[in-house]
C-alpha cells in the first residue's frame, strides 16, 4: 500500500489526503468524566533542531553581562516546563553486519534500540504522534503514512504555515506535510507538499524558507504550479512586505538553505519570517504554524559553537517576539522543544574550569564563510584577526599560513578538479579556525553525529500546563491534537 501511496505515477489517484486514511492511534484521549479543555485559537510548533539542554545553558552565558554579580536568565528560562525523551522506533538501531548475521538475529530476536534519533523519526513522533524509524517522513515503521497535527489542524478549518530556516523539503518540515519511506527523497518530498491534499484543499497555506532547487526543476515546476493555484511567490525578504494577506503564499529564498545567521544580510531571519507567516495566517478560525530553527544541529554536526549560538540568538529574538504576540494574543499557544541533541557540546573542556563565551561576540561572519573568503584571497591572514574580533597569536598566524603551503604541496601533481582543490583547501581553514575558537572559549565535543540525551520543553500561552514535567516526544504531538478537539 505504502508504495502505491509514495509512488508520483500514482499520485493523481491520492490527491484527495482525508483524514479518513489514517488511524486515530495517534491521538490523545479525552475521557468522558473529564472536564473539557480550553483549546488554544492559534498554535504554534517551534522545533530547534539539535538544540539538547546544553545550548540553551551555553546561550544564557553568552548573553550574560559580565558588569553584573550574578548571570541573567534568557528568554528560554521563563518559560522552561519540563524535557521530553527522543528515542526512535526499535527498529531504527544501526547494527553491525557481523552482529545481523550472529545467532541473537537467527533466533528471531529483534534488533537492539540504540536509542539516538534523526531528524525524520524525530520531526515525525512530533507531528504525528508515531514512533518510527530514523530516516522516516510521515510514516510509521511499517511504512504507512500518519495523520499529524498541521494535517489536523487544516481538517477542522485552521489555516497552516512553516517557517524555517532550511530548506522548507528538509526532514523537520516535511514530516508534518508529506509521506515518504526517505528523507533524501527531496524531489518527491517537494511534489507532495501540492500533491497530497486534505479535503481536497492543498495542506499549507504558508511556506516560508529555503529549496528553489526543489520547487523549479527541468522534470517539473512547482512554483508555478502553486502560482496557477492562487499562491504568491517571493524569493526576496523585500518583498515579504508586498505580500496580501488574503493569498496564501510560497517564499524561498535561497536555492537550498538559508545562509547561516551570522552570514546573513537579513539578520534574525527566523523572526523576519515568523512574523510575516503570523500576518498572513491569522483568522477567525485560528492557525497552525511550524518554525524551525534549523541550523543550530548544523553548526553542532560541525562543532562549531560560533555557528550554533548565532543561531540561538535568532531562535532567542524569535521566542522573544512571540512572547509580545502572546501577550496580545492570548489565546494562542506556542510550544518549544528540540527534535534531539547533537554534537555532545560540552560548557568547558581538556579539564579546566573555564568557559569564555566572550571570543564569539564580535565575529563578523561565520568561520566557514572566513574560510572560503581565506582559500579565495578575499580575505588576507593579516586580517582573520579583525574578522574574528580577536587578536591571533603568532603561532596560528603561521599554522594558516602553513595550511595553505602544505595545501599547494599536496595538489601540486593536479590530479582533483580546481572545485576539490579549493573545497579541500576550505576544509583546512575551516577546521583550523573552529580549532582556535573552540581553545578560545574551552569548548569540548564528543561526536558529530547525535546523542540519545532527553531535550528541554519549552511552553507558554493557552494549554501551557498540558507540557509541564517529563514527557515523550509523541506526547507531545497527542497533547497537540487533544487541543484541537481530536478524540
Amino acid at each position: 500500500m505504502i508504495k502505491s501511496f509514495l509512488s508520483p505515477l500514482n499520485k493523481p489517484n491520492i490527491l484527495l489526503l482525508t483524514t479518513s486514511l489514517f488511524g486515530l492511534s495517534a491521538c490523545a484521549q479525552i475521557n468522558d468524566n473529564e472536564t473539557p479543555l480550553e483549546q488554544p485559537k492559534n498554535i504554534i510548533m517551534v522545533v530547534a533542531d539539535g538544540m539538547g539542554p546544553v545550548f540553551p545553558t551555553a546561550y544564557r552565558y553568552y548573553h550574560d553581562d559580565a558588569n553584573t554579580p550574578l548571570v541573567e536568565r534568557t528568554i528560554f528560562d521563563q518559560f522552561y516546563v519540563g524535557s521530553a525523551s527522543t528515542y526512535p522506533a526499535t527498529e531504527s538501531g544501526y547494527i553491525s553486519t557481523s552482529i545481523a548475521s550472529g545467532a541473537a538475529l537467527a533466533t528471531g530476536k529483534k534488533k537492539p534500540n540504540m536509542f539516538v534519533t534523526d531528524s525524520a523519526a524525530s520531526a515525525t513522533a512530533l507531528a504525528a504522534g508515531v514512533k518510527t524509524y530514523n530516516g522516516a517522513i510521515g510514516v510509521d515503521q511499517d511504512k504507512n503514512p500518519q495523520l499529524t497535527v498541521l494535517e489536523w489542524a487544516k481538517s477542522i478549518g485552521k489555516k497552516t504555515g512553516i517557517a524555517v530556516t532550511s530548506q522548507i523539503v528538509h526532514a523537520t518540515p516535511a514530516s508534518y506535510i508529506a509521506k515518504n519511506v526517505s528523507r533524501k527523497n527531496y524531489n518527491p518530498i517537494a511534489d507532495d507538499y501540492f500533491d497530497l491534499r486534505v479535503n481536497g484543499k492543498l495542506k499549507v497555506d504558508v511556506m516560508l524558507g529555503g529549496g528553489t532547487k526543489y520547487f523549479i526543476r527541468e522534470d517539473r515546476n512547482l512554483k508555478n504550479e502553486f502560482v496557477t493555484a492562487g499562491y504568491q511567490y517571493i524569493d526576496s525578504y523585500e518583498q515579504l512586505n508586498t505580500l496580501s494577506p488574503t493569498q496564501p503564499v510560497l517564499g524561498l529564498f535561497a536555492k537550498d538553505a538559508l545562509p547561516a545567521e551570522l552570514d546573513s544580510k537579513q539578520k534574525n531571519r527566523l523572526t523576519t519570517l515568523t512574523k510575516t507567516a503570523i500576518k498572513q495566517l491569522e483568522n477567525e478560525n485560528g492557525y497552525f504554524l511550524l518554525l524551525e530553527a534549523s541550523q543550530i544541529d548544523w553548526g553542532a554536526h560541525s562543532n562549531d559553537i560560533a555557528y550554533s549560538m548565532g543561531e540561538m540568538k535568532d531562535l532567542a529574538a524569535t521566542v522573544t517576539y512571540l512572547k509580545s504576540y502572546v501577550s496580545n494574543n492570548p489565546d494562542t499557544l506556542v510550544v518549544l522543544t528540540a527534535d534531539h541533541n547533537t554534537g555532545g557540546f560540552t560548557i568547558g573542556a581538556r579539564g579546566e574550569y573555564k568557559w569564555q563565551p566572550e571570543y564569539l561576540k564580535n565575529l563578523k561572519s561565520s568561520p566557514k564563510a572566513m574560510a572560503k573568503r581565506l582559500a579565495d584571497k578575499r580575505l588576507s591572514v593579516d586580517n582573520l584577526s579583525n574578522e574574528l574580533g580577536f587578536a591571533l597569536k603568532s603561532e596560528e598566524l603561521k599554522k594558516i599560513e602553513m595550511i595553505l603551503l602544505e595545501h599547494t604541496l599536496d595538489n601540486h601533481t593536479g590530479d582533483l578538479s580546481k572545485g576539490k582543490i579549493k573545497n579541500k583547501l576550505v576544509t583546512r581553514y575551516y577546521g583550523y579556525i573552529k580549532e582556535i575558537i573552540n581553545l578560545r572559549t574551552n569548548s569540548g565535543w564528543t561526536t558529530t553525529g547525535h546523542t540519545g540525551i532527553d531535550v528541554p520543553v519549552y511552553a507558554f500561552g493557552k494549554g501551557k500546563e498540558m507540557f509541564a514535567g517529563f514527557q515523550d516526544n509523541i506526547e507531545i504531538a497527542n497533547k497537540l491534537f487533544t487541543l484541537m478537539g481530536k478524540k
